[in-house]
């Protein structure tokens, strides 16, 4: 009778503490509120290009590449604090002879992606200003979802791939990435050569 007692009053008091609401929530990711698209110019004193990138961006001037120095003194990084991203700009000069080898390179930093990107596509840029190249967008869970390249084939050759500071998810990094392609394409449209 006892063992009775007390097995009931146990069943009582989880049926008593089962009256809550529940309700599964479904797995999702977080609000982004996007700025609005302003920009500023970058014109310093030296370098061999100019251009305009947004207002929530800043320029950091590059100072690795693969643990070594940069080729030259103009590759830059724009940052994006708030995305926790960045554009990672090189530059390099034109000799009569390289446009081909700068072409192969940028295909193959591209193409580096081919394991986990699930398709790569390209178009080609022509701006107001004669400036020409590539835009490239990554699918799948590639490291970078945007790169381009451009030139005037004589002189200037410039290269931009935008990175995150996350594991690569296409589902949770796809707004950021299209609301990003904006502002490249912006920057690429306002470029020009010094």
């Amino acid at each position: 009778m006892k063992n009775r007692s007390i097995w009931c009053l146990l069943v009582l008091c989880i049926l008593i503490a089962c009256n809550s609401d529940y309700s599964i929530k479904r797995r999702g990711y977080y609000k982004i509120d996007f700025p609005p698209h302003q920009y500023q110019s970058f014109d310093q004193p030296g370098y061999p290009y100019t251009f305009e990138y947004p207002i929530y961006a800043r320029v950091v001037k590059d100072t690795t590449f693969f643990e070594g120095k940069p080729e030259n003194d103009y590759w830059i990084n724009i940052d994006f604090p708030k995305f926790n991203g960045k554009i990672y700009i090189s530059y390099k000069a034109m000799s009569s002879n390289n446009l081909t080898k700068l072409v192969d390179d940028a295909f193959k930093m591209t193409y580096k992606h081919t394991s986990k990107a699930t398709e790569i596509t390209d178009s080609l840029i022509k701006t107001p200003k004669g400036i020409s190249g590539l835009f490239f967008n990554v699918g799948g869970n590639a490291a970078t979802g945007k790169q381009f390249f451009v030139t005037d084939s004589v002189k200037h050759f410039l290269r931009g791939a935008l990175y995150f500071d996350a594991t690569p998810n296409e589902d949770s990094l796809g707004i950021v990435y299209d609301f990003l392609q904006t502002d490249m394409k912006h920057l690429i449209n306002s470029l020009q050569w010094k």
